[in-house]
């Protein structure tokens, strides 16, 4: 079954006084519990997908379905929701609240769920800290940590709120190359035990190795191979 389905999407951005074609006619179906790169210069679109799919952006022209739902025309704040609920995001540059120890960042997105009392919320940071090992770090602030530990406190927060989707931009990018396949290696299990989908956006050769499924793209097109 698909958890997500692109159908003839357009995605134009206004640059000064021009138009510039972001997408061009895309359609991709991808498969629930897949491991998916999605590959292509700097330039190409792929993180302009990942926005899509998650919910940050929205097509010019097309439909987009996430986990059975067509999110093209729904408000703003029912796509904060579905993000809330069903989406989580890794980044290149981490993302972390600098002021907050690591599990306050990994609960942050729980407090939007207001259904967790503070013990479900506890219980899942601790969870989730031990999964990416860093329960003996809970109480470090981002700068006390190493680039590869803030990418895994970033893992640990994006699979908090338990997403049918995490979305990975270009998640090794600020790695050094042991790092960064030990990060990938995680994430694969992770994939593998949870059957979690994931979507890469990506330059990396080792990303693209890995994935069950590899998506190319150039100039706003999908391309074959």
């Amino acid at each position: 079954m698909s958890v997500v389905r692109i159908e003839n999407v357009f995605k134009n951005y206004t640059l000064g006084e021009q138009q510039v074609q972001a997408l061009i006619d895309i359609t991709l179906s991808i498969e629930d519990g897949v491991f998916l790169a999605i590959a292509g210069p700097s330039g190409s679109g792929k993180s302009t997908i990942l926005n899509l799919i998650g919910c940050i952006d929205t097509p010019t022209r097309g439909r987009i379905f996430v986990n059975g739902q067509d999110v093209s025309g729904k408000t703003p704040d029912q796509l904060a929701d579905m993000r809330a609920r069903t989406i989580g995001f890794i980044f290149q540059t981490f993302n972390l609240f600098p002021v907050l120890a690591a599990a306050e960042n990994v609960e942050y997105p729980l407090l939007q769920l207001k259904e967790l009392s503070a013990a479900e919320r506890r219980d899942r940071v601790g969870k989730y800290l031990d999964i990416v090992g860093l329960s003996k770090f809970a109480g470090h602030r981002p700068n006390q940590l190493s680039g590869g530990q803030r990418q895994r406190v970033a893992i640990a927060r994006a699979l908090a709120t338990q997403p049918k989707i995490v979305l990975a931009d270009e998640p090794t990018a600020n790695l050094d190359h042991n790092t960064g396949g030990g990060i990938l290696e995680l994430m694969k299990e992770i994939n593998r035990q949870d059957k979690t989908t994931f979507i890469f956006s990506t330059h990396d050769q080792r990303v693209m190795t890995m994935a069950d499924r590899l998506v190319k793209i150039e100039d706003g097109r999908l391309t074959p191979g």
